[in-house]
């Protein structure tokens, strides 16, 4: 399989957000963190995912004559990269697209559905803004976005910090302007 089917389904996508910041998991936590998921389902997916490569054995323990494994993101796979973004079709797009947003709605309702979800306290955005950008404007937005998230992209958990899924979209939605000076 892939990278991009890999990465191409809802919840192993979510796996993957979980995953993240250097965390282990085993089966059965991941199980319980995805508590709308079906627990077949999350161990399939999880087992798809480490024999891509994009989950790694980071430990093994016998518990009760059973092996129980921690598994950990490797990060380094859990990307795809520029050549494989040009080589997508159009219908390739359009599913990926569709993927990471039914991953983004299953965990908005994941969030909702905690007993102790408050929108407003826990300053859940979801705003959409339609703005006017040269392509030198977006690659400025896009550069002091990364200059902003990427520092924080490191930041280990801790008991004060709350774990928040940013999800940056970008894409024109109209068509640009004709070149005047072409016609």
């Amino acid at each position: 399989m892939n990278i991009l089917e890999l990465l191409g389904h809802p919840v192993r996508l979510r796996i993957v957000h979980a995953m993240r910041g250097g965390r282990t998991f085993t089966t059965a936590q991941l199980c319980a963190r995805l508590s709308d998921v079906s627990k077949a389902m999350v161990y399939r997916h999880v087992d798809l995912l480490a024999a891509g490569g994009i989950l790694e054995v980071a430990e093994e323990r016998r518990v009760r004559g059973a092996v129980e494994r921690h598994y950990r993101l490797r990060q380094d796979r859990a990307v795809i990269d520029l050549d494989t973004a040009k080589s997508l079709s159009p219908d390739d797009h359009r599913r990926g697209f569709a993927n990471a947003l039914a991953a983004l709605v299953a965990e908005f309702n994941a969030y909702l559905d905690r007993g102790n979800a408050d929108p407003v306290t826990d300053l859940v955005g979801y705003r959409q803004h339609a703005i006017w950008l040269s392509r030198d404007e977006l690659n400025a937005m896009i550069g002091e976005l990364r200059s902003a998230i990427a520092p924080r992209l490191a930041n280990p958990p801790t008991p004060d910090r709350t774990r928040y899924l940013l999800s940056p979209i970008f894409f024109p939605i109209e068509e640009p302007p004709a070149d005047p000076e072409s016609g």
